[in-house]
């Protein structure tokens, strides 16, 4: 059987007594019999304290919502916000409330996905206050061995990407954190507690392992390996689905005509994937209670699918049939468009680039992210 870094804490009991304890999760921090991470420290060590991500520990906030300091009403331990408005970072005051720092959340794979920089800032600053910093590794859902996409250029850092990864890159978060601390010169302590069972080329579904949706937009494995290329439309006036069943499989607006554009994007034969014309009405997020029509995405062959070049060759069709296409302004005065902090690059928006150039672009920087991530593998 797989089995994740916390269902090996047993083995590791040293790097937890003794020890005032603060814990980074999400709801799909669990063992393989669905005990929550935090219940095991909790029982078993000193809890002391809950770092949240995005969503909350216990996934009770949406998408881009803040999370306010308070009490964990099932254990009594208070809980610290690693997304404020202001910060993202562990403050002294946190800091000095714990001896060591552990991270159990289960993530993509995906450079926009929050989760990993909310573990690298942790590193960073555990590093900087001298205390250790223990991974509770994780199987990277999507594969250990794909690689797609570009690599962030630093003018390009933000929360949905703030550091040098490809869009898919194939590591688990331990490896990250290897690579990061390493590369960066952070010098932590750092600790991971490895994962046993699992192989590098195993998809999600191949490793025996319930899929439990590391956050509200990605309920199923499918979504999750879509995700790479649907992701890019929340920097579009397109919807991605949210507000649906379907978030980030569903890609659609009012201004699209839905048969026409399922059978251009059929017709190309992109491997592992079928588009299916499809009418929706978000309950929230962009065009919430509008009628809107697009695609749906089925995955028929994950091993053959590449959904970062999927979702370039959509943004292309989408981008070149609709005058009403449009990217979005930035967030805020002074920042650069959505699209650009997701691509880490500004070539989406390069009128004079076409989608096969950016997939033949990409493609180069894809290949020496893989050969330059080897080395920081810990698992075969």
């Amino acid at each position: 059987m797989v089995r994740n870094g916390i269902d090996n804490i047993g083995k590791h009991s040293h790097l937890f007594k003794g020890k005032r304890l603060g814990l980074i999760t999400a709801p799909a921090g669990l063992t393989a019999d669905f005990v929550p991470t935090i219940q095991i420290l909790h029982e078993n060590f000193h809890l002391a304290a809950l770092f949240s991500p995005e969503h909350g520990v216990r996934g009770d906030i949406e998408a881009g919502g803040q999370v306010e300091a308070y009490t964990d009403p099932y254990t009594g331990v208070p809980v610290y916000s690693l997304y404020r408005a202001d910060s993202k970072r562990l403050t002294p005051e946190m800091l000095d409330a714990v001896d060591a720092v552990v991270y159990d959340i289960q993530d993509v794979g995906v450079r926009y996905y929050t989760f990993v920089y909310t573990m690298l800032y942790a590193l960073e600053d555990c590093a900087k206050a001298g205390k250790p910093f223990v991974v509770l590794d994780r199987i990277a859902p999507l594969d250990g061995v794909t690689v797609e996409g570009n690599v962030l250029r630093p003018e390009y850092r933000s929360f949905v990407g703030n550091y040098p990864l490809a869009v898919r890159y194939g590591l688990t978060a331990g490896e990250v954190a290897t690579m990061a601390n390493e590369q960066m010169g952070w010098g932590a302590e750092l600790h991971v507690v490895r994962c046993e069972g699992w192989e590098r080329s195993m998809l999600y579904p191949e490793t025996g392992r319930i899929w439990v949706h590391p956050s509200m937009g990605l309920p199923r494995f499918e979504t999750a390996l879509l995700y790479p290329g649907t992701c890019l439309f929340e920097g579009t006036n397109l919807s991605e689905g949210r507000g649906t069943t379907f978030p980030f499989e569903m890609i659609g607006a009012p201004f699209v005509e839905p048969y026409s554009l399922a059978g251009e994007m059929n017709g190309l034969g992109l491997p592992g994937v079928r588009f299916r014309p499809v009418y929706f009405k978000p309950t929230a997020s962009k065009f919430k209670g509008e009628p809107c029509a697009g695609v749906q995405l089925y995955v028929t062959d994950g091993r053959a699918l590449r959904p970062l070049e999927t979702g370039i060759a959509l943004l292309y069709a989408i981008k070149r049939r609709y005058e009403a296409f449009a990217f979005l302004p930035p967030l805020k005065e002074g920042s650069r468009p959505f699209i650009d902090l997701l691509c880490g690059d500004s070539v989406y928006r390069d009128d004079s680039v076409g989608a096969a150039e950016v997939v033949r672009r990409f493609r180069e920087e894809s290949e020496r992210f893989s050969r330059e991530k080897r080395q920081y593998h810990l698992y075969d």
